[in-house]
């Protein structure tokens, strides 16, 4: 369906949930729509810049084909400066804080939170139940159209300041500490499982936390060490109760 569709359909599909940049494939993992992000981008070159608004004191100016939104159904947006650009689906329950934001083509599943600070870049794919801590940063993906998106799965629990970039897939249920930065590129060391990984796709139920690996060469001679993720455990009733402040705050 998403390959016919452009314009103002595109941006319905895509805010309804029936088109999305990102889906599950039969095999389980995850795979692009390009005609989705094709469609996304043709929006971008026709647009014109104007203004559409004021907040306070400051006009707002942007691409006419991507206005802001202003009806988000059933969710909860506290007030404060957050933004949710048109195209990007919101599913019933979620809770916005104040200010985040939401680029076009992102799909937030039932329930989820972003909180203060965090972005939901163009095409990010959240599950439902996820929590998406302060400041963190779900890097967009529109091009190249074949690129995959970052994706985060149901029950997942993205911590403050956290970056994931470059189509990282973050597992059902897992856990990322704050302060962790995950790209395709970043070695991941499972302590538990006694293997090396890529940052490409972080297991289910995998609690990972910042690191540092020795540099190898001249670096080793002076000391250096390079960054790195560890898987230091999977989730369990413990980890499950240290995030739970998220209902709280419903």
């Amino acid at each position: 369906m998403s390959a016919t569709l452009t314009g103002e359909a595109l941006l319905a599909a895509l805010e309804s949930g029936a088109a999305r940049a990102a889906r599950r494939a039969g095999d389980g993992g995850w795979v692009c729509d390009p005609a989705v992000k094709a469609g996304i981008l043709e929006l971008f070159a026709t647009g014109a810049v104007v203004p559409q608004g004021e907040v306070s004191y400051l006009e707002f100016r942007d691409k006419h084909t991507l206005p802001a939104r202003k009806r988000l159904g059933d969710v909860r947006v506290v007030p404060g400066g957050t933004s949710v650009r048109r195209g990007s689906h919101l599913g019933r329950g979620v809770v916005l804080m104040p200010p985040c934001y939401v680029n076009v083509g992102a799909f937030v599943g039932a329930d989820s939170m972003i909180d203060s600070h965090a972005l939901v870049g163009s095409c990010a794919q959240v599950g439902e139940r996820v929590h998406v801590g302060a400041g963190a940063l779900l890097g967009g993906v529109l091009e190249p159209v074949g690129a995959r998106p970052v994706v985060v799965e149901d029950d997942a629990f993205i911590g403050g300041s956290v970056g994931l970039f470059e189509g990282v897939v973050i597992g059902a249920r897992a856990v990322i500490a704050p302060g962790t930065i995950l790209t395709s590129g970043t070695r991941v060391f499972d302590l538990v499982e006694e293997r090396e990984l890529d940052g490409q796709d972080i297991p289910p139920g995998a609690v990972v936390v910042p690191g540092t690996r020795p540099a190898t060469g001249w670096g080793a001679t002076q000391g250096l060490s390079l960054a790195c993720a560890l898987i230091v455990k999977y989730r369990d009733a413990r980890t499950d109760a240290a995030t739970t402040l998220e209902a709280a705050l419903r």
